[in-house]
């Protein structure tokens, strides 16, 4: 082979690699920010909408305040906890859950629970 002929197959060479590497890279990126999703979960009437929801574990639940006063959600197991700030009439705050089974509940109304199960 001439030296002419392998200094031509070592460029393919790299950008075939670097192609396969970016594909490699955009199709993980692609598949966890496909694979996660948010959950909406509305606040209303002084309990949540939903009284159990499943998700998958990574995945986010959105909790929306649709009443005319506040509330606070948190969340207290040996595994995760979580506690929010008073969140005002049209304001949302995202959760992000990690594997387990949770109870939600409002602070301002101590009877709200919702039960998470991120499996």
């Amino acid at each position: 082979m001439s030296r002419s002929s392998k200094s031509r197959d070592v460029p393919r060479a790299t950008r075939t690699a670097f192609t396969l590497l970016l594909a490699i890279v955009l199709g993980a990126v692609s598949a966890v920010a496909w694979a996660a999703q948010i959950h909406g979960v509305s606040q209303k009437g002084r309990m949540f909408q939903t009284k159990e929801i499943d998700i998958a574990h990574g995945d986010t639940i959105r909790f929306s305040n649709d009443d005319d006063f506040l509330h606070q959600i948190y969340v207290k197991s040996p595994s995760f906890t979580f506690e929010s700030d008073e969140q005002a009439p049209g304001q949302s705050i995202d959760v992000r859950f990690p594997q387990g089974t949770f109870e939600v509940r409002c602070r301002i109304h101590p009877k709200m629970l919702l039960i998470v199960h991120a499996n």
